[in-house]
């Protein structure tokens, strides 16, 4: 016989705290998702960049995201299950390590010359990255009333959206200096001009992240001053669900196949971006830097725009709605013609930036001291980042045509949408 499970009384454990106790926790958490947007949102002039330097194909590109989001599939259990023994702090001080570096490895990637390393490198600062959303996310759903989870977390991920606009700013003037060679012209160097375009290159990806390393350190070593509330945790004698008990729980294995499918179609979205563009729309890397910033900041402006909604307009009937409108969207991109197919991805932008939080708030909701377990596992299915850029740059190379390519993450936008429709009805059973 199944003893029984009691969900902790958060909202009991908050009622006891000052109004401010909150505060600067939430502030420096919020903090996070500005750092990890910023590789997130650097990965599609990293795409660009490295595509023309080592002459990579659409698919061969696409293991730039999916040496980070596998990483995302392995460590979230064991990010989860560290979490679980020694609090949030601890997946978070960790993350920031691992994050650090990855970002130093850059450097002896840089130096080789070799698109593996530069893949391995990505691979560990994902893997910080990991530590650092599994204990972030839900850290943040909890610091406050249940009843505005959607909220707070939509507010913090905003930061994620400011990075989403800074980001390419940054890649085109550190990264991006190359464009003014083409790849024809690249094929035509003889050895010694070809090792020296590569080492240059690549040098110019060696300082953007070994700066980033640097501050990532000083954040790791503030965090471990830093006193963080635990919450979650009950003195009454409960029992934690297994992964295998949360994956029963409906909402929540929903929320872990829309995350999954979510995540796969947002990477498509930003990281062929300047692929896109240039094919699509004729604009060279420099000029179309400029759209992926406004694409960025459009993504920034949807997620405080939403969070403005969800005062008035429940969590699932906005994401619906978002939903619906970015798949018409998606539509046009795939068979419109022209430079206006590129406003349409600005457009997308705007309309998925609410759908990482809102899924994930979703997904933990009513969770308990569960929500560690459920955090990890809907960390895990963003695995989709992965697995679903390969299939865009295999039917784009299939059929030499990028905008056919976008048929896969028009799929993963339905799947969202029923999630946001019927998917996300609570249930513990």
């Amino acid at each position: 016989m199944k003893m029984p499970i009691n969900p902790v009384d958060e909202s009991s454990l908050r009622a006891t705290k000052p109004r401010n106790y909150y505060l600067v926790p939430l502030i420096f958490i919020t903090s996070l998702f500005f750092f990890w947007g910023l590789v997130h949102n650097i990965d599609p002039t990293l795409i660009a960049h490295l595509k023309k330097t080592f002459t990579l194909n659409n698919f061969e590109s696409s293991l730039v995201d999916f040496s980070v989001f596998i990483a995302y599939f392995i460590m979230a259990i064991p990010a989860g299950l560290l979490m679980k023994k020694w609090g949030y702090k601890s997946g978070i001080v960790f993350g920031l390590l691992l994050f650090a570096v990855g970002a130093f490895l850059f450097i002896p990637a840089a130096n080789t010359h070799q698109y593996f390393y530069f893949l391995a490198a990505l691979f560990v600062v994902a893997s910080g990255l990991a530590f650092l959303e599994t204990a972030a996310n839900p850290y943040v759903t909890v610091l406050g009333p249940p009843e505005t989870s959607s909220f707070r977390l939509n507010l913090a991920q905003s930061f994620n959206g400011i990075a989403a606009a800074v980001a390419p700013i940054i890649g085109k003037y550190t990264i991006l200096n190359n464009t003014h060679i083409s790849t024809e012209e690249i094929g035509q160097m003889d050895t010694q001009a070809k090792a020296k375009f590569i080492q240059e290159a690549s040098d110019s990806v060696k300082y953007p992240f070994m700066i980033l390393g640097f501050i990532i350190l000083v954040v790791a070593v503030l965090f471990i001053f830093l006193k963080l509330p635990e919450i979650g945790k009950d003195k009454t004698e409960t029992r934690t669900r297994s992964f295998y008990e949360i994956l029963r729980i409906k909402h929540t294995r929903w929320a872990i196949i829309a995350q999954f499918f979510y995540v796969g179609a947002q990477i498509c979205f930003s990281s062929f971006f300047l692929v896109y563009a240039e094919k699509a729309a004729g604009l060279n890397h420099q000029v179309a830097s400029n759209y992926l910033a406004v694409y960025g900041a459009l993504f920034m402006i949807g997620r405080v725009v939403g969070t403005i909604f969800m005062k008035f307009i429940e969590a699932p009937k906005l994401l619906t709605i978002y939903s619906i409108v970015a798949i018409i969207l998606t539509l046009v991109a795939i068979f419109g013609h022209n430079a206006y197919t590129i406003y349409c991805l600005l457009g997308i932008g705007f309309f998925i930036s609410i759908m990482f939080p809102t899924i994930f708030a979703l997904g933990v909701k009513n969770l308990g001291e569960d929500t560690k377990t459920a955090s990890s596992l809907i960390v895990m299915s963003v695995v989709g980042g992965a697995i679903i850029p390969l299939a865009l740059g295999y039917i784009a190379d299939l059929t030499n045509n990028i905008q056919y390519g976008y048929s896969v993450p028009l799929i993963c936008l339905l799947v969202v949408a029923f999630f946001g429709y019927r998917g996300h009805k609570p249930s513990l059973k």
